[in-house]
């Protein structure tokens, strides 16, 4: 199954033309990016509901803090009555860095979004709610099940994705990455008394494809110069990959240097951190991807050095394979 993530950074009309030509290219899923800075995820998820036909329409993702349950139970639920059954929910922890911009304190991010989902779930099953600080909050309109994905990335939080999500969407690009994942995200599921098999898991990479490889990887170095400065040291070590070379490109962009961000982009960091190339070598990564346990392939930012041209041909020469 192929997924795809749009940013709305882009008029939400443009994004629905986009998410219209990623539907008649063969993709399931359209994930829409939830940041602040941005249009609103629930307003633009709401126009592609009247704009597409039959894909899934989900936040990918949304978090616990900046609303709480049922805001986002009542949300999803709309959103999924208006697209006639077709809304998926991505939740997960979010970012601190960006919490603490807005003001919000980053607390106990497991067990908020342990919470939170059961919170929503009881919600969504209309329910009166008495837990992650309900007093019997409940909903006044039903709603059909809503698979929810849970964004994870650490053990614990793999773990906790295993036992009680639908999916989960890990941002990695890498085989070795989902050697490490998949174990725990099964070890969760068998503790939970479920069935692995019955948990979605999913690459929430960054992609970018194009008939000519080198525009393609020259498409990806800015995501990639942001994945190698956010990335843990053991993570960077999986790779390889040095923590001069991360700290001298986090350097660059904290100076608001892109280019020299991007010129610090080497090309074992491209490898280990996006699916970049033309069309052929997009799909060799991603039959690597799904030896390995996974079963959605999420295309994120940047797409490809033209969006438009990019979803088309991923739909022809690389869902289409």
């Amino acid at each position: 199954m192929f997924g795809i993530e749009f940013v709305p950074d882009e008029s939400v009309l443009k994004i629905g033309y986009m998410a219209k030509l990623a539907e008649d290219a063969g993709f399931k899923n359209i994930w829409i990016t939830d940041h602040y800075n941005n249009r609103d995820v629930w307003t633009t998820l709401a126009v592609l509901s009247l704009l597409t036909n039959k894909i899934s329409l989900g936040t990918g993702v949304t978090n616990p803090y900046t609303r709480n349950a049922a805001i986002t139970a009542s949300s999803i639920a709309s959103i999924n009555e208006l697209s006639g059954g077709r809304a998926i929910l991505g939740i997960g922890p979010g970012d601190k860095a960006t919490f603490d911009k807005m003001g919000i304190d980053w607390d106990k991010p497991l067990s908020r979004v342990k919470e939170t989902v059961l919170a929503i779930r009881a919600f969504l099953a209309k329910e009166q709610v008495s837990q992650a600080g309900f007093k019997g909050a409940q909903m006044s309109f039903t709603t059909s099940k809503i698979p929810i994905y849970i964004g994870a990335q650490g053990p614990k939080m793999l773990e906790l994705a295993g036992a009680i999500s639908d999916g989960v969407l890990i941002n990695a690009s890498h085989p070795d990455d989902f050697k490490f994942a998949v174990p725990m995200i099964r070890a969760g599921a068998e503790k939970a008394g479920r069935k692995p098999e019955d948990v979605q898991v999913c690459a929430y990479a960054s992609f970018s494809a194009d008939k000519d490889p080198a525009k393609a990887v020259n498409a990806s170095k800015i995501v990639v110069a942001f994945i190698v400065a956010g990335s843990p040291e053991n993570v960077l070590e999986r790779h390889g990959i040095g923590m001069d070379e991360a700290r001298a490109i986090s350097d660059a962009i904290s100076r608001f240097d892109f280019k020299g961000a991007m010129d610090g982009v080497t090309p074992r960091m491209t490898e280990a951190f996006s699916i970049s190339g033309a069309p052929a070598d997009c799909r060799a990564r991603i039959d690597e991807l799904l030896s390995t346990g996974v079963t959605q392939i999420v295309v994120g930012s940047p797409i490809g050095p033209n969006k438009e041209s990019a979803i088309k041909l991923i739909g022809k020469q690389v869902i289409g394979k």
